[in-house]
């Protein structure tokens, strides 16, 4: 994501697919400022457990609008331990109403291992369709490659790689350096 206050920034890619029971979350590390690579380690993967309730977060673009984000979704999942689509659906509507959050710069995938949601600053929260999610600046690339695997037989996790693997040879901003996060219903 680039932010017009910071042009030239672009950040991660995270990939999200279901499959066999589980539901495997993906993230490179790179983040860029035009063709500068800053970092390759970044790590925007994160595994919450509100309430005994364990869910797994990935997010693209600021890290610290993500980290703002995360805590009020973990706070929202503790007043309603167990719902996500709630916590999600509750967290939208802060983030599209309220003034502060309103100027957040970042999208999050979020898990339970049975639900998958993707949740955008405009107020979205999305159920993606054939069990694939990607946001960030190579998402769609690691999209594509991952509904393309999706007609194999191969498990969430070789999917989520293979994927991100193909993300990575095809955009500029995304690395192969990745941290991958596993959670079942």
């Amino acid at each position: 994501m680039a932010d017009d206050r910071f042009p030239g920034w672009h950040g991660t890619t995270i990939l999200a697919v279901r499959r066999g029971g589980e539901v495997v979350v993906a993230g490179d590390g790179q983040v860029s400022l035009g063709q500068t690579v800053i970092k390759g380690t970044a790590r925007k993967v994160r595994r919450l457990n509100p309430g005994g309730h364990a869910v797994v977060c990935g997010f693209a673009g600021s890290t610290a609008d993500a980290f703002t984000l995360l805590d009020r979704l973990e706070k929202k999942l503790e007043a309603a331990p167990g719902q996500l689509a709630r916590a999600c659906v509750d967290l939208a509507k802060d983030w599209r109403m309220d003034k502060y959050l309103r100027n957040l710069e970042a999208m999050l995938i979020v898990t339970d291992g049975a639900d998958l949601f993707v949740i955008t600053g405009a107020g979205d929260v999305l159920e993606p369709e054939h069990d694939v999610a990607a946001i960030g600046s190579g998402g769609n690339f690691a999209l594509a490659a991952a509904r393309g695997l999706m007609s194999t037989d191969l498990p969430a996790e070789a999917i989520a790689r293979q994927a991100m693997a193909i993300a990575a040879d095809i955009c500029v901003y995304t690395n192969g350096n990745l941290t991958v996060e596993t959670i079942r219903k």
